[in-house]
């Protein structure tokens, strides 16, 4: 088994790009290919997909415990030639300190770990920062690095000679080169029809056996993983043996999905995905789950489809069980607003608007506690509410230190929506509290 970390000293250092090309590379060898992102992102792992053409899997220790962590690591890869995880942030940045950092993914799981270093502006200064990383926590392995924005062939020599003075391998480099530069979207990375990711990948793919020695990088990272003893960690099976139908939102605008939690909701029923942009009613459905995405981008679009917004407005004020994340809860309200200053109505569900003007970014873990249920998950959003006059379900919502945040968990009839993306991948007692409770007979679009 060969695996290894991407990781970096920082954001922006060029870890996704590298990792995306690197993918592709491996699997254009004919290899199996099997990638995981630390954290709780969304859309990294949409790209690692479409490099792979395996799904990317989320490593996070917040949203998950250590051991279904551990498991979901050694079922994914128990079929690849090469496991390659990226990091989140910098390689000790987590929610507290180290925790949940891409350092503790690395120590959990045995992965040796690639440093991703940006040497716009950097020479032989790169020893003392390779060397800090390579010492300051002794529980996991640098085993290797990897330079980018390098300007010349001198230049790399000045970082082999500092990858020498330290100890840790270096495998080469990216050069500078605007072609292959992915842009940005919000925090992530951006999702959008106008940019051609696969030729982008493909190129990246071409041009890193160029200056990456990748079969030593394959060498320096083939080691057995050692499976930890200790239970697996299995999702329940449902309370109730009946099968349902779950409708989710799958398109250009709803994209934010964890690919756990779509597992999971198949062991309940039947899935259809449909399209809120392009399809004219909602499928015949139990459950609607409305994920996030990108509504505000696709506002225009959204608003014409008038027959699919009528067609999930008298689902849901009829009574049907409905779960909006963040830009499904967009979707549900009566207008959102763009940053422009645009108003485009939406469905009307829920007594709010959402704005994107003056946008501020809100972002952190979050733990929420409803009645008996504890449920884990993570906001990231720039949009807010405005003209909002809906009525919120008694819940405690705290960020990754403990500390109470104002979101909150919002409800009309069975309709219930919040900005929290929940992971429920490791248990299935949120969803299995709702079918239990609020899901009524089958809704069908006869009125």
């Amino acid at each position: 088994m060969t695996h290894f970390l991407i990781s970096a000293p920082s954001s922006n250092s060029g870890k996704t790009t590298l990792t995306l090309g690197l993918l592709r590379a491996l699997k254009n060898r004919g290899l199996n290919v099997q990638p995981f992102k630390c954290g709780p992102d969304y859309i990294d792992t949409q790209h690692h997909t479409t490099a792979s053409g395996n799904p990317g899997i989320n490593l996070d220790t917040f949203m998950a415990s250590e051991a279904h962590v551990r498991d979901i690591y050694e079922h994914y890869s128990e079929t690849a030639d090469v496991s390659v995880t990226e990091g989140v942030m910098g390689l000790f940045d987590g929610a507290d300190k180290m925790k949940g950092s891409s350092a503790a993914i690395a120590e959990l799981l045995d992965i040796p770990v690639i440093l991703v270093i940006n040497a716009k502006s950097m020479a032989y200064s790169a020893a003392p920062l390779l060397y800090g990383f390579k010492n300051f926590y002794k529980g996991i392995r640098v085993v290797g690095a990897i330079f980018n924005f390098v300007s010349t062939i001198s230049h790399y020599r000045f970082l082999q000679e500092a990858c020498e003075e330290v100890g840790i391998e270096s495998l080469g480099y990216l050069p500078k080169n605007e072609a292959l530069a992915i842009p940005s979207r919000h925090l992530g990375l951006h999702i959008s029809a106008e940019t051609d990711y696969e030729s982008i990948i493909e190129k990246l793919a071409e041009e890193i056996p160029k200056t990456i020695n990748i079969d030593r990088l394959l060498e320096i990272s083939a080691r057995e993983i050692s499976p930890k003893t200790g239970p697996k960690t299995v999702s329940k099976n449902p309370v109730s043996a009946k099968k349902y139908k779950i409708s989710i939102a799958r398109d250009e605008a709803f994209t934010f999905t964890y690919h756990q939690n779509i597992k999971v909701l198949s062991s309940l029923g039947e899935i259809t995905f449909f399209s809120p942009i392009h399809d004219k009613e909602l499928p015949e459905t139990d459950f609607l789950y409305l994920p996030g995405g990108y509504p505000e981008l696709f506002a225009d679009a959204l608003s014409e489809n008038k027959s699919m917004l009528e067609s999930i407005k008298y689902y849901c004020l009829n009574g049907g069980l409905t779960f909006a994340e963040c830009g499904g809860l967009m979707y549900l309200g009566n207008e959102i607003i763009t940053s422009e200053g645009l108003n485009f109505p939406m469905a009307g569900v829920l007594d709010c608007s959402t704005s994107m003007e003056n946008s501020k970014l809100t972002l952190g873990y979050r733990t929420i506690q409803w009645n008996d249920l504890e449920m884990k998950g993570h906001e990231f959003h720039y949009s807010r509410l405005v003209e909002n006059a809906l009525c919120a379900e008694s819940v405690i919502i705290k960020n990754a230190k403990g500390i109470e945040v104002e979101t909150q968990l919002l409800r009309k009839l069975n309709t219930f929506a919040s900005y929290v993306h929940l992971y429920w991948g490791e248990s299935l007692g949120f969803i299995e509290y709702l079918l239990e409770n609020f899901a009524s007979k089958c809704f069908t679009q006869s009125r």
